[in-house]
């Protein structure tokens, strides 16, 4: 296989492996303050650590794809 073609499967890693840390992080996060802080806090049918749980992990997998994105644009910039 090419240079080419490697760095854009390792590209394409990376935005997934981000994402998915991402989604991981962010869900936690949010089920940490919806447990904590936003009890009677509700949304998409769901009450508390569930409703900021869902909410945080939207956060989440859109920061990791925004940053894998970019990561994945420096690795493939030519030099």
């Amino acid at each position: 296989m090419s240079k080419r073609v490697v760095k854009v499967v390792l590209a394409v890693v990376l935005i997934l492996v981000l994402a998915f840390v991402g989604l991981v992080f962010g869900t936690v996060t949010g089920m940490n303050i919806g447990g904590n802080y936003f009890t009677s806090f509700e949304f998409m049918g769901a009450r508390g650590y569930e409703a900021t749980g869902i909410i945080g992990s939207f956060v989440g997998v859109t920061l990791g794809l925004l940053a894998g994105i970019i990561l994945a644009r420096l690795i493939l910039k030519k030099k």
